[in-house]
């Protein structure tokens, strides 16, 4: 007797708005994956960085200006949906937010707070995704293993450019332009 054939299908963007709003949903490679929210270690290292980052970066305070920095945006690239824990788009190549509530535009850095549960999925399979579609920079931040490593996009492979770690102020492509104490991230500040 024969098999039947294969009726399995990709995911749909309305498989993914089925899931609960206390879960984040995301399509990468035509499955779905669904998370819990961010436990506290979490939002407060991707908290911290997007209140490092905005003002110098989006408001022009203090820095350069010159970008959008987001939390959460969800990302229509491809047949994927992703949404990083915080993402930033040059304002050269995205003048004015979009009017959907998603952005079809990749960013040009990207920043996923990485811990035991969703770190094979981020590094395995949204990195490749961030990758193909030309994300320029991303930023790995562990809460638990205190670090930050940061990576930069060259002929289409990530390349490891630095890991900092612990107590250290850095300044870190693409936002040399400014410190970032890695204290804030875990949720810690000087004396």
């Amino acid at each position: 007797m024969a098999a039947p054939p294969d009726t399995k299908r990709g995911a749909t963007y309305e498989d993914l708005e089925r899931v609960p709003d206390t879960m984040i949903a995301e399509i990468v490679d035509g499955e779905l994956f669904a998370s819990p929210r961010p436990r506290p270690r979490h939002a407060v290292a991707a908290s911290a960085l997007g209140g490092d980052l905005n003002p110098p970066f989006q408001q022009g305070r203090g820095g350069p200006g010159g970008w959008w920095i987001l939390s959460e945006p969800e990302l229509h690239v491809g047949e994927d949906v992703l949404v990083p824990d915080v993402a930033g788009w040059t304002r050269e190549r995205l003048p004015s937010m979009p009017q959907e509530a998603f952005f079809t535009l990749a960013p040009d850095w990207v920043c996923e707070v990485i811990s035991p549960h969703n770190e094979r999925h981020d590094r395995i399979r949204k990195m490749p995704v961030y990758a193909r579609e030309g994300v320029r920079y991303a930023w790995l931040v562990d809460p638990l293993e205190r670090s930050v490593e940061v990576l930069r996009l060259d002929a289409g492979r990530w390349n490891l450019l630095a890991t900092h770690r612990g107590d250290e102020i850095v300044r870190a492509e693409p936002f040399r332009a400014v410190e970032v104490d890695l204290l804030g991230l875990w949720g810690e500040s000087r004396p």
